[in-house]
């Protein structure tokens, strides 16, 4: 049997496990953000999740639409520049549609997926092809669409690899938004960091799923 739901608890200490993965992937996205940017995305989105642990330790959340805000409103604060500004936006707009659901099951991954992506583009003026981490996040939330009716654990690696296979693709594309748009051609042959990131989101909320 998947596992089908998670508590209101459950999902908190799920962004706890994932804060700590993508603290511990620093270095990798400064790696790749060098080769396209200005090499400070790794150290923003640390900062960020070390600034979600410290929010969603120390408050008391009553829905999952409520913790999604605490981690959106804490990385707009902390991670700095057009990162923090759309990945904030992505679970900030993710709460909206929520109401007062303290589970988190497929179908309210599907709307938080769905409800982020569409506050992204809106955000960012960024579509598929554009070399972002909407490349990552749409195939996720279309995907996750699909499953609403499957478990919890089956919906998000499914996510997850649709998001991988994303960003795998964002390194043919050429570069039109940010400041890899400078670089044209250059930015040919590697992946976003944005996208990236969006996949290792959802990688760490998986493996906290799965469990051991």
């Amino acid at each position: 049997m998947g596992r089908e739901q998670l508590t209101l608890e459950e999902t908190r200490q799920m962004f706890l496990y994932v804060a700590d993965r993508i603290e511990g992937s620093k270095d990798l996205l400064t790696r790749v953000d060098r080769a396209i940017g200005d090499g400070d995305h790794g150290i923003g989105m640390a900062r960020g999740f070390e600034a979600v642990r410290g929010k969603l330790e120390g408050q008391t959340l009553t829905t999952i639409a409520s913790l999604l805000r605490t981690v959106g409103m804490a990385l707009v604060t902390s991670v700095g520049g057009a990162a923090g500004a759309v990945f904030g936006t992505w679970f900030v707009g993710g709460a909206k549609g929520l109401g007062n659901e303290e589970h988190l099951d497929s179908q309210v991954l599907a709307l938080a997926l769905v409800g982020g992506l569409e506050a992204v583009k809106q955000r960012g003026r960024a579509s598929l092809g554009d070399k972002t981490m909407v490349d990552a996040l749409e195939p996720a939330a279309r995907q996750a669409e699909e499953m609403v009716a499957c478990p919890l654990d089956e919906t998000l690696e499914a996510a997850t690899e649709a998001a991988r296979q994303g960003m795998e693709r964002t390194k043919e594309m050429v570069a039109t938004i940010g400041k890899a748009k400078t670089l044209g051609d250059r930015s040919v042959g590697h992946p976003d960091p944005g996208a990236m990131s969006v996949y290792l989101i959802l990688k760490s909320m998986t493996e906290y799923v799965k469990g051991p």
